[in-house]
Parts: structure tokens; C-alpha cells; sequence
């Protein structure tokens, strides 16, 4: 399954209620359940990001349709990124030869 990096910011809204972000982590993480993924890790971060979430999901689409539906929300912005484990990345390069 493929594996993908979130990048996320707070918005003010998200501010506005940062007591409810264990809570709302929980609900993204039982949605993206209910899609065929599953969370790695969370956590919170200092610097250019408030939030970083590594997860699997069975598909790009998918990976697609679980971060417009956190967007949608009005608590984050995000950014995300597709991951390649080592092995998939010593093949990439590999193949240029």
C-alpha cells in the first residue's frame, strides 16, 4: 500500500478550537480507516508545520479524496507528499542506468 506525508497547518479556525484536536485526529484517523488506509504516525511539530501525519492508503485517489475531505473541514492546510520506501527508491534509480 502506498504511503504518503502530510504536512498540516492549523487555521484559525483550527486555532480557534485547539482543544478539539486530539479529537478531530481521531476522527480523520477512522475515516481514512473506513477508506482502506491506515495512520503510521502523528505528530506535532515545531517550525514551518504544526502537524505531520505519515499514512497508507490503497491509492493515489484515495490519498486524494481523504485530504479535500480534512480541507474541507476548515481546521488545516495541507500539503502532501507521495513516500517511497528505500527499496522502491534504489529500483528508481537503478533504472536509469
Amino acid at each position: 500500500m502506498p504511503t504518503y506525508v502530510m504536512l498540516a497547518n492549523w487555521t484559525e479556525q483550527g486555532m480557534r478550537a485547539i482543544g478539539e484536536s486530539p479529537r478531530r485526529v481521531d476522527v480523520a484517523k477512522k475515516t481514512l480507516e473506513e477508506m482502506g488506509g491506515q495512520f503510521r504516525s502523528v505528530y506535532m511539530t515545531m517550525g514551518d508545520y504544526d502537524l505531520i501525519m505519515i499514512y497508507d492508503a490503497p491509492d493515489d485517489a484515495v490519498a486524494a479524496r481523504f485530504t479535500l475531505m480534512l480541507g474541507k473541514l476548515g481546521n488545516v492546510r495541507t500539503t502532501s507528499l507521495k513516500a517511497f520506501p528505500e527499496e522502491a527508491f534504489r529500483q528508481i534509480v537503478n533504472s536509469l542506468r
